[in-house]
Parts: structure tokens; sequence; C-alpha cells
């Protein structure tokens, strides 16, 4: 089973004064994606999602059709409200003191809401943890995107960074051995999930599913570091191995994708999910686990592609199925991503840091490259990038 050892950011934080632990810091922004809060928001919200594509109101209602189905609320805003919940809780716990903002790129509360709410506050350097785990275009640099134009917007933003509220960013914590540890947890509860419904653990299929992304952007997600699959890849392995030796027996396990967008004739990475389980029924498997290891809560493409779509599909075919759950609030992510705020607190210090990772992949440096997960590889963005080398965050 990965370790989960104490960084020394980590280390110090309870050894030494709150104050100090988080310096430069003065605040924490918890980063989403955001999501509608009623059936009225649908639409308006997936023209935020859709900037810029030209995709009319029409299109718009029939992809929103997800979102009817669940009363046009998204449980994502939820989600996160219960994680600003437990980072707080676990700051206190240590004795920091260290306000969390929440904001979102495509709903309420909006960047520029989360920024108003950091210059309430008096925030002059706050660091931002992205609710994505691992590092693309749409999971880290599109984040850093909006934070820039946000900022340029107001008139805060300079040639070498923010003239206002100065971010710096959490590392993606694929590979954080807290991240590691919840999904491994998470994966064992599905086991026991599985046998309570009467399916053969000991001959189940451990299928995890990510958000697929088009191949250009997973060309490009492989710049500087591992891309976008080898990452997911890389922790699955750690899980699959860690919950084969809590069950006593070996567990067979593939990646799977879901959440496709975008015209047939733009390749995304495969296999969709649903195809998936054709060939492993096929293949005559009849006990699955399904673990949503690329996402951190149970919002609409875990509640819809996989809790209903999927679900759905393995019983036409037969198969038994339970739906392993995420991360969420589970102790050691969020007792992990405090660890990594600190780490990357030590870091801007300028103090000497052992990056804690679980499996074979390097930890993925908190500034990002110039050009680090660009939409396609061979397109260089026009658009500033916060938390990166070439603007000094």
């Amino acid at each position: 089973m990965p370790p989960t050892p104490q960084s020394a950011a980590a280390t110090e934080a309870a050894t030494s004064p709150a104050t100090p632990a988080v310096g430069p810091y003065d605040a924490l922004l918890l980063y989403s994606f955001g999501g509608p809060d009623k059936a009225e928001d649908v639409v308006p919200f997936l023209r935020n999602v859709t900037a810029g594509k030209g995709i009319p109101d029409e299109r718009l209602e029939e992809v929103g059709e997800h979102y009817y189905q669940f009363g046009g609320k998204s449980p994502i805003n939820e989600q996160n409200l219960a994680l600003k919940a437990a980072l707080e809780a676990e700051l206190e716990r240590r004795g920091i003191d260290l306000p969390v903002v929440w904001g979102n790129r495509n709903w309420a509360p909006y960047t520029t809401d989360a920024v108003d709410a950091l210059e309430r506050l008096g925030a002059k350097r706050a660091v931002a943890l992205v609710t994505s785990a691992y590092s693309s275009y749409s999971g880290c640099r599109q984040y850093r995107e909006d934070l820039a134009v946000t900022l340029r917007e107001r008139g805060q933003l300079g040639a070498e960074g923010s003239t206002g509220v100065q971010f710096d960013k959490v590392r993606p914590y694929f590979n954080h051995p807290g991240f590691v540890q919840a999904n491994i947890d998470a994966v064992a509860d599905g086991y026991a999930a599985l046998a309570a419904a009467g399916g053969a653990g000991d001959r189940a299929r451990l299928v995890f599913v990510t958000h697929s992304i088009p191949d250009t952007m997973e060309t490009a997600s492989g710049l500087w570091h591992a891309p976008y699959s080898r990452q997911h890849e890389s922790v699955a392995a750690l899980v699959a191995t860690a919950v084969s030796e809590k069950l006593g027996h070996d567990v067979a396990w593939d990646l799977a994708y879901c959440s496709r967008s975008g015209p047939p004739s733009q390749p995304w990475l495969e296999p969709d999910i649903n195809d998936h389980l054709e060939a492993l029924a096929a293949d005559g498997v009849r006990d699955v686990v399904i673990s949503p290891i690329g996402f951190i809560s149970d919002h609409m493409e875990v509640a819809y592609d996989l809790d209903t779509e999927a679900l759905a599909t393995a019983r036409e075919l037969g198969i038994t199925a339970v739906r392993a759950g995420t991360v969420g609030t589970r102790e050691p992510f969020v007792r992990g991503l405090v660890d990594l705020v600190l780490e990357r607190a030590a870091l801007a210090r300028g103090e000497k840091v052992v990056e804690d990772t679980a499996g074979d992949l390097p930890a993925v440096a908190s500034a990002c490259r110039t050009n680090c997960c660009l939409r396609r590889h061979e397109e260089p963005s026009g658009i500033p990038a916060l938390c990166s080398e070439d603007m000094n965050q």
C-alpha cells in the first residue's frame, strides 16, 4: 500500500507557529468548474462552458438534458462547499489560520467574485487549489488562463503577473499519497459493496474511468511531463495493486473514458466506458467495480455518465456492477491537500522540500512551464496563464 508520509512542509506545520507555515500566502482559493443550481441556470451555464464555439441554444438544451434529469441542479456546488468546510476543519485542527475562498470558472461564485472576496479579506498572495487532480489543458491550464483573463479584465494584470492579488497554485496532485490512498479506500469499499450485491469479488474486473479529452489535448499534455492518460495509468496501477493486497487476490483492471463531446470526426481518448463494458461482457466478465479515478467528487459526469448510463449498460449486459466512491472529503485526501498547500508555501519561501509522491512518476512542477498543457501542442496559446514561469508566478 502506498505510504502517506508527512512532507517537510507538513512537519514544519506541526512544530512552527501557524502564520510562518503558510507564508507568503494569506488565503487559499478553492477553484472549480461550477454548475447550475436550477433548471433556469442550465443553458446560461452551458453558454459559459462553450463560450466562443458558436453552439446554438437549441443544441445546448439537448446537452442540458443530463442536468434536467436532476432538476437542473448539479451536485458539484454542494460538494465544493463540503470540501471547503473539510479543508477549513483540517486547517483549524492543525492550528493554521488560512481563510478559504471558493470560486468557479463557469458559474457563481465566478472567478471575479472570488477575487473580490480575496480583496475584502485583504489578501495579497493566494494559493490556488484546482479541483482537478490531473495535468491537462482542461484540468490545469484553462483555470490558469481564466485567472489571467479575469485579472486582465479588472485592469490587474501586468506583464509579469498580477498587480492586485498574486496567485500561485498547488501542483497537480494525482500522484500525491493522500489522493492515492483515498482512492484505494474507495475501491476497497466498492468491492465490499459488490459482494453485498451478490457479485463475485474474486473475479470482478476493476474499471477505472476518467473524463475523455481530444487526442490533440492528450499530446499537448505530455510536452513537459507524463501525458494525461499516463498519469491515470500510474495511479490506477497503484490502486489496483493495493486493493489486490487488501483482498488477497489479483485484481485485473482497465482504464476507460466518459463524457466525450465534440464532432464524431475528432479523435478522443477511448474506450468509452459503455463500449468497454460491452467488450468485457463479450469476454465473459460478469462482475465489475467502476472507479471514477479521474474525478474528485460525484458531480454530473459521475452522476449521469456512470451512475445513470454506465450502470444501465451493465444491467442490460447482465453484469453485476457497482460504482466505487470518489475521494470527496475522505480524510487521507483532505489531509493530503493541506500538506500540498504547506509544501507549496515552503517552496514559495525558497526552502528545500521533498515533494511526496506515490508511484513511478515525479511530481509535476507547481509553477508551470511557459507552454505547458496547451489546448493543442502545435498551436501556442495567445492567452496568458498565471502560475507559470513566464509570469513569475
